[in-house]
């Protein structure tokens, strides 16, 4: 289930220029659908923190929580080996956005590699009857794409098979891809890439576009229009 990205540009276009507006370029377009994208999918998790907090409701298709799990379902990863790993160093996933639970194929069985901080793995290290073992190894984030493992010198080497992980991928970034033809871009589908969201996510899409570029372009009566209907959504979410 994915967006429509000549769906929602061409409804941009005449909203825009219902506004008087005029013409939004596809350049200008495929930077503010990327933002607007990214602006939709990192507010998930916050309203998953929000709606986690208060009770849910009974019905099957209209419990917030549920819906919101629904839309991040499919950028869930299971299990995926490391890019690399250079001895207890691993590096993550290219596509990795929110790191969840990682895993050391330790024999017959999986087991949890524990997230500590770098004070506590100090520690640890330190301290015999808390150190990592095989059974129990934790992991310190080095920075945004590397781990390191701990013990650094397990019975079973880490390797890129036996050390995976799950996460949250980051969604593609949105193209409108075109052709020149008479002076005019033309929508390509060959060239272009659908946003990632869940479909329901359209009419906001539109609207976050619409925000973006009116900001952008001193567009006041974009804004407006975008703000409104924004809002209105925001509104029906929390009744």
């Amino acid at each position: 289930m994915a967006v429509n990205i000549n769906k929602v540009y061409q409804r941009v276009l005449a909203i825009a220029n219902k506004e008087q507006r005029g013409y939004i370029t596809p350049q200008e377009f495929n930077m503010f659908a990327a933002q607007a994208q990214l602006e939709i999918f990192e507010q998930y998790f916050y309203d998953i923190n929000q709606f986690g907090r208060l009770h849910g409701n009974d019905t099957e298709y209209s419990d917030m929580l549920n819906i919101l799990e629904e839309k991040l379902a499919a950028f869930e990863k299971f299990k995926i080996a490391m890019s690399a790993m250079s001895g207890n160093q691993a590096t993550l996933p290219t596509d990795v956005y929110r790191l969840g639970t990682v895993f050391y194929a330790a024999g017959s069985f999986d087991v949890e590699v524990e997230k500590v901080k770098k004070k506590e793995l100090e520690y640890m290290l330190r301290t015999a009857l808390a150190a990592p073992t095989d059974s129990r190894p934790v992991y310190a984030r080095k920075n945004e794409t590397l781990l390191k493992i701990f013990p650094s010198s397990p019975s079973t080497s880490y390797t890129t098979a036996n050390i995976t992980c799950n996460y949250v991928a980051k969604p593609t970034n949105p193209v409108w891809g075109y052709n020149v033809v008479v002076n005019k871009p033309l929508y390509n589908s060959a060239t272009s890439t659908n946003f990632e969201l869940h479909e329901s996510e359209e009419n906001t899409l539109v609207y976050s576009i619409l925000l973006i570029a009116g900001i952008a372009i001193e567009a006041p009566g974009v804004t407006q229009v975008a703000m409104a209907k924004l809002t209105e959504e925001k509104q029906q979410e929390k009744n």
